[in-house]
């Protein structure tokens, strides 16, 4: 049987976009022919997306990197390269993006649900964009953009109408199997259960909801004891909790203990976990020998005894549920991500270690991503461009002296005090 896994890194890299062409016209009784240097392709992008048929994230586990295709390089006679295909990769409905500093970044809730985790580079622009009519044949192109690379960590949260919640071997995973098709292991000691099972539970008149049989919790589980926090997750999309004491108790803990200790592990876990719709059930009624708590129905998966109420009690929850929960999203659009990455706009001034002023952001970068900046015009150009988005005024105001060092991307220049704000010499 394939494992079941619910956490994992994934990284993810955009593919880089196509460097631009210097190119000519070079045709018989042509002369001096104009510059025809077509423009690199856009780099594919990584899109992770929410699909029902996908129930764990073992895809990730042993081969974690997700990479989109590069796009192609310009060519002469103004062809330009193609662009790199989008890479989408799919995860089960209900997985949280997060940074790896735990920042969420995105909760794909529904199926069809998409993100941008890693956008692909722009493509360079030919030497055809940078003619004009004092530079008429300029002998240089910009450089395509590298795709956006990072790490990700991935949950799963499980999407479940139905949470069964309980100690270890109280009965939860008998039932599933009763009420459903589910077929999980069963075994008589502690921890039988140590993934989620879903089942599907379908009534008399064809209702249908999912039910999740969650591993047992034990006192503790809300700060991280045995393995809490990766179970307690898989209950915070759940609309309804079922909660389970054992009436037939080998440690004989009273099912009233029980139900206090689990409602405060859910509550010490998240509190609005309390305010969901609940049912406390006694299970194994056909052998329990322990008092049920006042307003618990018994069952038992054994005999049937009491399954045929459970049943219709959660079907009433859930129909319930469900019917507030489009009320309060009827004005959401069904797809929508939760949180929403703005692509980065503008620049800033950073000091590095050893002094250097740093200028960072897309518009500047690309300014100086040029094929040579020693060719006639490159410099003047990017000089223009820089001074246009303000690189000057900004550097100016962080301080900077004739002599200082100043990098953008990939290149370095010194800082010169006669009306060139910055020098021409460069290296990569």
């Amino acid at each position: 049987m394939a494992q079941f896994v619910d956490e994992c890194g994934l990284n993810v890299r955009g593919g880089d976009g196509g460097a631009g062409c210097v190119s000519f016209r070079r045709e018989a009784h042509v002369a001096k022919g104009g510059p025809d240097g077509g423009d690199g392709g856009d780099g594919g992008s990584v899109w992770l997306e929410a699909d029902h048929n996908a129930a764990s994230l073992i895809a990730f586990k042993d081969h974690p990197h997700r990479r989109a295709e590069s796009g192609g390089h310009g060519r002469g006679k103004r062809r330009h390269g193609a662009s790199g295909d989008d890479a989408v990769v799919r995860v089960p409905v209900g997985t949280v993006v997060r940074a790896q500093d735990g920042e969420m970044l995105a909760d794909l809730a529904s199926d069809g649900a998409r993100w941008l985790a890693a956008a692909g580079g722009q493509g360079g622009m030919g030497n055809t964009r940078f003619s004009t009519h004092l530079n008429r044949a300029p002998a240089f192109a910009e450089q395509g953009e590298a795709g956006e690379q990072r790490w990700l960590r991935l949950e799963l949260k499980l999407l479940a109408d139905v949470a069964l919640i309980g100690f270890p071997n109280a009965g939860k995973s008998t039932l599933i199997s009763r009420i459903s098709a589910a077929r999980p292991k069963i075994a008589d000691y502690p921890f039988t259960t140590l993934e989620p099972n879903l089942g599907v539970v379908r009534t008399d008149d064809d209702f249908e909801m999912v039910v999740a049989d969650i591993p047992g919790l034990i006192a503790g589980a809300s700060d991280g004891r045995g393995l809490g926090h990766r179970f307690l997750r898989h209950t915070e999309r759940a609309r309804v909790m079922v909660v389970m004491v054992d009436l037939a108790s080998a440690e004989e803990v009273p099912p009233a203990e029980q139900q206090r200790v689990l409602l405060g592990e859910l509550g010490s876990y998240r509190p609005e976990l309390l305010e969901r719709p609940r049912i406390l059930v006694g299970s194994k009624a056909d052998v329990g020998h322990l008092d049920p708590p006042p307003g618990a129905l018994g069952v038992s998966a054994v005999t049937g005894a009491g399954i045929a109420e459970l049943i219709q009690a959660m079907a009433a929850a859930v129909a319930e549920a469900r019917a507030q929960h489009s009320r309060a999203s009827a004005a959401r659009r069904a797809g929508d991500v939760v949180v929403h990455r703005p692509l980065a706009e503008g620049f800033r001034v950073a000091r590095a270690d050893d002094g250097a002023f740093v200028v960072v952001g897309r518009a500047a970068e690309r300014t100086v991503a040029l094929s040579d900046l020693n060719a006639p015009g490159a410099w003047d150009f990017a000089r223009r461009r820089l001074e246009r988005l303000g690189v000057d005024r900004a550097l100016a105001r962080a301080g900077i002296k004739p002599g200082d060092t100043v990098r953008i991307g990939a290149f370095e220049f010194e800082h010169h005090d006669d009306g060139e704000y910055l020098g021409r010499e460069a290296s990569r």
